[in-house]
């Protein structure tokens, strides 16, 4: 376990209400502390700055190297956000209107695709079915994007009518990272670096292709049970990079945080269009709501080994961050229960 970050003043204040911060948090982490475990990263952020980063348990468990603020994860859905906002860059450059039929840029589709808009595909109204169920695990190799995009345009039609109903589909954002490379000329993972990821100084964020990139400091993904400690690093579905291939640590996460307060990547009218929930309160890459009567921007990330979460209170100018290295427990509820420490 690493501390790092903490500002006294808010601290202070929490302590003298009768609590222990830093022990409460340590007390949340504890299943993540253990020895020889897979581990965990946590940051909160309040008014511009990281007021706690906490980090626990091992990113390699084999060769012992422990989990630091500086630990890079595979963000799994939580790189939605990525991949939204590279497709509002596109509308900003007048390349892609938010209403053109998918079918436009993917002539391959079927007709059935000529109703889905860019929108429905950003918020899952598309009716696109979610590629993993289609075929399971039983490809040989790991699926691509463009994998996605082949599967898809063998289907024979959409779960529902577009814009009807909401159903969660890694489809569609694998279609929209293909999207950005027809649409900018450069590789998705070029894109997110050169677009985003510099301008940002996230210089250790990386959307992960294995044998071209590597990603620095990096985790790797593992199960527990009480069995012990299974290495579940990557799947069938993990070279797919639209909807999770991401790789990103608390740190860069922070000025990634910062951005989304800006604009600096977009306008604020598109910025804004993608904090507004449609159907089951989903916009462009993230859930909006309200916790505990607080407005609420979020994305949990699921993948191989891997369960994330990060959480933005913008009226309070609070966000909390939480990265681990291991396939259970939803950390959402964890996030939450640190939300509650400084709501």
């Amino acid at each position: 376990m690493m501390r790092t970050f903490f500002l006294g003043t808010l601290l202070a204040g929490l302590a003298g209400c009768g609590m222990d911060v830093d022990a409460e948090i340590d007390r949340l982490f504890n299943d993540y502390a253990g020895k020889g475990m897979p581990g965990a990263s946590l940051m909160v952020i309040k008014d511009g700055r990281p007021v706690l980063t906490k980090s626990y348990g091992l990113a390699n468990v084999e060769e012992g190297i422990p989990v630091r603020p500086e630990t890079n994860f595979r963000l799994a859905s939580v790189t939605k956000q990525f991949t939204a906002t590279a497709i509002l860059m596109m509308v900003e450059q007048g390349k892609l209107s938010l209403d053109d039929s998918i079918r436009k840029h993917f002539p391959e589709f079927p007709p059935f695709a000529d109703g889905i808009t860019i929108r429905n595909v950003l918020q899952h109204t598309s009716g696109i079915q979610d590629y993993e169920p289609i075929y399971g695990d039983r490809f040989p190799e790991q699926v691509s994007d463009r994998g996605v995009v082949e599967i898809i345009s063998k289907t024979e039609g959409t779960m529902f009518p577009p814009g009807s109903q909401y159903s969660y589909s890694n489809s569609g954002y694998a279609i929209l990272a293909v999207l950005v490379e027809q649409l900018s000329g450069e590789t998705f993972p070029d894109f997110l670096r050169e677009h985003i990821f510099v301008p940002l100084e996230m210089m250790n964020t990386v959307a992960l292709v294995e044998g071209v990139t590597k990603v620095p400091n990096r985790s790797f993904g593992y199960s527990v049970s009480d069995a012990g400690v299974e290495y579940t690093d990557q799947s069938a579905w993990s070279a797919v990079l639209g909807d999770g291939g991401v790789y990103s640590s608390v740190l860069d996460l922070f000025k990634w945080d910062q951005a989304l307060y800006d604009n600096g990547l977009i306008s604020a009218d598109l910025r804004a269009q993608s904090w507004t929930p449609g159907l089951e309160t989903y916009g462009f890459g993230f859930r909006i709501d309200e916790y505990r009567g607080h407005k609420r921007y979020h994305h949990s990330g699921s993948t191989s080994g891997f369960r994330n979460h990060m959480q933005q209170f913008p009226e309070d100018r609070l966000s909390i961050i939480i990265l681990t290295n291991r396939a259970e427990p939803d950390v959402e509820p964890l996030a939450e229960k640190v939300a509650d420490l400084f709501l």
